[in-house]
């Protein structure tokens, strides 16, 4: 195995500056500096969090969502005096099953409505693995929904299921809408299976999701034209209509105001760009007043790079150095056309950002911290090495020592705090066994039961060292990372 261990020094002042090889990397030559005394210093002190930023536990949202089930329950018990024979349980069924569908779906909404206090408490990653867990839900809800109410409607009427189906698409007001509804929202559940995923590109699977909002809206008017607890109860239909524009306001709000009014405000534009290693780019994004963002290392934009090609999709890519006052910078590998594409980007090239948003984020801990960066993972744990407070080492897993990125840059910055940094490279085969084995990574980080730890890479590596942190004694609630599969 190729094993290579830094460690410098005592750690220097948190106010001290790092070598220059600690820094973003140097501004690319193609772009003019009028005055360079204004370039922003590379960071070894911790970056604090902005105050007054609110993040959401958990537990706090769990609680939220199963107050509201509760209360989507309770309507429907308060709008049912009774329930006689067969029909009368099937079609209850059906009626409580479909309220279900109605406030689940604003529950999905609003997971990928992109508030801050979600996006920072829980991050993206686990909000889209709620999001997508939940989307399975509401589908077969809305599924049994159609079936038990034609079922029981049958079984009142005494006719069979097939002729009851025709009158209720005929003589029911919006029923029809309803079921186009109910067929788009099956056809995003099933490009959105795993299997699907991987034979779509993002942008083309990004974009059917679209039709969940239309799918929204035309079943908004059938349940109110059709839901027993809302055609008489005014009071009922008040409630819930406000629940509906309230997600609404949230997500023009923060999907569309917010990100037009940093666009106009910070004007943000290409740099430059740099090439950080075979098929690996870095993308410097200069603007204005850029702190007010409150962004934090380990943190990501979604970018949207205005040009003729790439201007009708967006990519989320991690900072991969501190931000600063006028410039970012965010490292790309070359996976398709869009990424490919970003090598080209020339200087003065606008871009619209939505963000920041993740919950990778450096915290105060006394414990010491473990890096765990596979790839081009390490983008967003660079940013964090050099702020992080404390102690930290940082293990880098590549499969060549052409695919390590930004090693300058990690060796420099641990000579300037005194942090430690193990690169692992070569094939298992290589190395004769897994280098992020439980017994391997104690060996690496003495204590590591004790330690905070912080993982970013390809999925398999991120599950696999995951376990491996698991098994080697570090609580699930020290272990943080994310992923940015779809």
């Amino acid at each position: 195995m190729t094993s290579v261990a830094r460690r410098s020094g005592p750690a220097r002042h948190a106010g001290a500056q790092a070598s220059p090889g600690a820094s973003p990397g140097t501004r690319p030559a193609a772009v003019p500096r009028p005055d360079p005394s204004r370039r922003p210093q590379p960071r070894t002190a911790p970056v604090r969090r902005g105050p007054g930023l609110a993040r959401v536990s958990e537990r706090g949202l769990l609680t939220v969502i199963i107050a509201g089930a509760i209360a989507v329950l309770g309507l429907w018990w308060h709008s049912t005096p009774g329930v006689h024979g067969l029909g009368g349980w099937l079609t209850g069924a059906g009626q409580v099953l479909g309220l279900f569908c109605g406030y689940g779906v604003v529950i999905l909404v609003a997971l990928m409505a992109r508030l801050p206090p979600l996006e920072r408490g829980l991050g993206t990653d686990r909000l889209a693995r709620w999001h997508a867990m939940g989307g399975r839900y509401v589908v077969s809800l809305v599924v049994a929904h159609a079936l038990l109410i034609v079922w029981g409607y049958a079984v009142t009427a005494h006719a069979n299921v097939l002729s009851e189906s025709a009158t209720l698409l005929t003589q029911y007001p919006d029923v029809l809408m309803a079921t186009v509804a109910g067929f788009l929202l099956l056809g995003i559940g099933i490009v959105s299976m795993r299997a699907a995923r991987r034979r779509l590109r993002y942008e083309t699977w990004y974009f059917l999701h679209f039709y969940t909002y239309l799918a929204i809206a035309l079943a908004f008017s059938h349940q109110l034209a059709d839901g027993a607890a809302f055609v008489t109860d005014l009071a009922a239909r008040f409630w819930w209509s406000a629940m509906y524009l309230t997600v609404l306001v949230l997500v023009l709000w923060y999907r569309v105001a917010m990100p037009l009014r940093a666009f106009r405000r910070h004007r943000f534009e290409v740099l430059g760009v740099k090439e950080e290693a075979p098929g690996v780019i870095s993308v410097y994004i200069g603007g204005r007043r850029l702190d007010e963002l409150d962004a934090e290392p380990g943190q990501f934009f979604r970018w949207r790079f205005l040009t003729r090609s790439l201007w009708w999709s967006s990519h989320p890519f991690s900072l991969s150095a501190a931000p600063g006052a006028d410039m970012m910078r965010i490292t790309v590998k070359n996976l398709g056309d869009h990424s490919q594409a970003l090598a080209r980007l020339q200087p003065g090239t606008r871009i619209f950002a939505e963000g920041p948003y993740g919950a990778l984020t450096a915290g105060d801990s006394d414990r010491g911290v473990v890096l765990l960066a596979g790839g081009v993972g390490i983008t967003p744990l660079r940013a964090i090495f050099a702020t992080l407070p404390g102690h930290v080492t940082l293990i880098y897993r590549a499969s060549s020592e052409r695919d390590i990125v930004f090693r300058d840059e990690l060796d420099a910055i641990a000579a300037a705090r005194g942090a430690t940094v193990h690169y692992l490279v070569g094939s298992r085969a290589e190395i004769g066994g897994d280098p992020l084995s439980p017994r391997m990574l104690r060996s690496l980080v003495p204590g590591l039961d004790e330690q905070d730890a912080y993982v970013c890479g390809p999925p398999g590596m991120t599950s696999a060292a995951v376990a491996a942190l698991r098994a080697a004694g570090v609580p699930r609630r020290r272990i943080h990372f994310e992923s940015f599969e779809f």
